[in-house]
């Protein structure tokens, strides 16, 4: 998948900020600095590579990763067997190819060559890697990064082993190390505000909610996993025409241990938080390893104490941790203190959208069953539900409700039976599928992508749908729907500061934004007071009414039920019981016995 993002005029101003703020004084001191200060600044600004390509992947993704340096090391070793000249290579790595011997690359053909080479290898593993969650993904990462450097020590006679790499050309020096750390913030900047950033910051936020739009997740992790292993490699490759001598223990936990502390010093989910973070740590890393040394202050002298870089990196972050959870920026970028960057152009939302034909089509359950090992959840369910109806479905707690709609939704296999979409059969297809399908869905407990703005929620559902949009549309049109809820004014709000009324209008909001046939709805009114209520069957009537939507509502709200639903079906242990009318159901036995007993229901008889 190409990176076809849309261009965003905020993150531009912002990169451009970002670049300027860092060349001015690197710059300064590259040109009129000693020797030691030019050293530090080019060892910083090769680590600010690393830091800023393992933001684009962890700050995106939400999935931290060890692995990174596992890149680096194989980038450094490409770029170095590429440059080191053919008399020395003979000797460093006597099980080369006879090509590779007697040939020596210049820096940008080497660079290149490590990058493509390295973006292969983690598109392979990546096949593997993105489709895991959390700290699996997590462990995943570091079983790669033990598994590289062991391959490095155990190739001796191609890589050098545990010996170091000698004879590398210095050709990374501080305005080569600028230019391409400065490319990276940019690259980094964009990215997060380009299409596939949004999709997979929403991803990150919220898994179901994110399949729920039709985002395929596996996918967008695998782009952000091959861009920033790419990065990474460049990082290493300079990193050793820089050290000029390094061997496979140099890219090991050490190396890992320091981006990571800077990513999370600064902030894991922001590229602004990349820099301060690795200003910050950089700063204290050159503190620490003189005091390491031990300082002689002419009355008293401090001792060696080694060990206190480690010591004093872990002390620090754990303060960050302590005062700031999320980092010093958190996911917040500069735009946030810089009011000009947050300059946007006057977008109209009137006529914003679409002419949207009415939708047509039946959604048909035929014999759908879900068993969990010897408990069947749901058994052989037919129901069928029609565009511009309301079909309510209702039982006790356990009946297998939200089982059923998982089971349509594609959260759920089913066990048994077929799901249609008229003549096309859904059933057990993914989530992200599903959606794409026509169907939308709201959540017992509202999934939101709770650090994005309600605009870019509504945004992410929107460019699933229209992945041709560029971002000004895409704007537009979430303001219209935004509108059309009446939560515009809190389009710049970030969504999980919103009221719950106003979370349950967003989530509609984004649902809609699929332009679906048919909304599965759980419990769209729990934790409402009447006066909400109220608001909700207004929205829901609206979306029956004017969209032509087909309506799948669980609730236990009776009220609700009966006065929204054409029809109302009826499960119990599973089971469906009873499907009519209101009155139908109400004078049904079978219903009563569920909710009431067989002892209360013959009473009432």
């Amino acid at each position: 998948m190409a990176i076809s993002a849309y261009i965003v005029p905020q993150a531009t101003r912002s990169a451009i900020v970002m670049a300027l703020a860092l060349a001015v004084p690197c710059a300064l001191i590259g040109l009129f600095g000693s020797n030691p200060m030019i050293t530090t600044v080019t060892n910083f600004l090769i680590m600010l590579i690393a830091v800023s390509a393992l933001g684009l992947f962890s700050g995106n993704s939400g999935i931290l990763s060890f692995g990174h340096c596992a890149f680096m090391a194989l980038g450094a070793q490409i770029s170095a067997t590429l440059t080191i000249p053919p008399a020395l290579k003979k000797t460093a790595f006597p099980l080369l190819a006879d090509p590779i011997l007697q040939s020596q690359f210049g820096l940008v053909m080497a660079l290149l060559a490590s990058v493509l080479i390295v973006g292969l290898i983690a598109y392979l593993i990546g096949l593997a890697i993105c489709r895991l969650n959390g700290s699996s993904a997590t462990i995943a990462t570091l079983g790669l990064l033990i598994i590289v450097e062991s391959l490095i020590v155990a190739a001796q006679g191609f890589t050098r082993g545990n010996q170091a790499v000698y004879g590398i050309p210095k050709l990374a020096t501080w305005p080569v190390a600028l230019a391409f750390a400065i490319g990276t913030i940019v690259i980094a900047r964009l990215y997060r505000d380009s299409r596939v950033g949004l999709l997979l910051r929403a991803a990150r936020e919220n898994h179901a909610a994110a399949q729920s739009i039709g985002i395929d997740i596996p996918a967008q992790r695998q782009v952000a996993w091959v861009a920033s292993a790419m990065l990474s490699a460049l990082a290493g490759a300079l990193l050793a025409h820089f050290l000029t001598v390094f061997s496979a223990k140099q890219f090991y936990f050490d190396l890992a241990f320091a981006i990571i502390v800077m990513q999370v010093v600064g902030g894991l989910s922001s590229v602004a938080g990349s820099v301060a973070g690795a200003v910050l740590v950089t700063a204290a890393i050159e503190m620490l390893r003189r005091l390491e040394n031990g300082i002689d202050f002419g009355l008293f002298q401090v001792p060696q104490i080694f060990g206190l870089t480690q010591i004093g990196l872990c002390l620090i972050v754990l303060a960050i941790l302590y005062t700031r959870r999320e980092g010093l920026m958190g996911f917040a970028e500069i735009d946030r203190f810089l009011p000009f960057l947050r300059k946007r152009e006057e977008l109209a939302t009137e006529a914003a959208a679409p002419t949207q034909a009415r939708p047509t089509g039946t959604l048909t359950l035929e014999k759908v069953s879900k068993a969990y090992g010897g408990l069947l959840a749901v058994a052989e369910v037919d129901l069928e539900l029609r565009v511009g109806e309301v079909l309510g479905l209702i039982g006790p707690n356990g009946s297998g409700k939200t089982t059923l709609l998982g089971c349509i939704a594609g959260t759920h296999a089913p066990s048994g039976g077929r799901v249609r979409i008229d003549d096309i059969d859904i059933t057990g297809h993914p989530a992200h599928e599903v959606a794409r399908q026509g169907i939308g869905r709201t959540f017992q407990n509202i999934r939101l992508f709770a650090h994005m703005t309600a605009a870019e929620n509504v945004m992410a559902a929107l460019t699933q749908r229209w992945p041709q949009l560029g971002h000004a549309e895409l704007v537009r049109r979430s303001r219209h729907l935004l509108d059309e809820l009446k939560i515009a004014d809190l389009a710049e709000r970030e969504a999980g500061t919103l009221a719950y009324g106003q979370q349950r209008r967003l989530e509609i909001a984004r649902a809609l934004a699929l332009e679906p046939r048919f909304l599965l709805l759980d419990e769209p009114a729990a934790g409402m007071n009447e006066s909400e209520t109220a608001d909700l069957l207004g929205i829901l009537g609206w979306l029956v009414k004017d969209r032509g939507l087909g309506l799948l509502v669980v609730d236990h709200d009776m009220q609700l039920i009966m006065r929204l639903c054409d029809r109302i079906a009826v499960l119990n242990k599973g089971q469906l019981i009873a499907l009519g009318s209101a009155a139908e159901v109400q004078a049904s036995r079978a219903v009563r016995e569920a909710y009431l007993g067989r002892r209360h229901a013959e009473v009432i008889t």
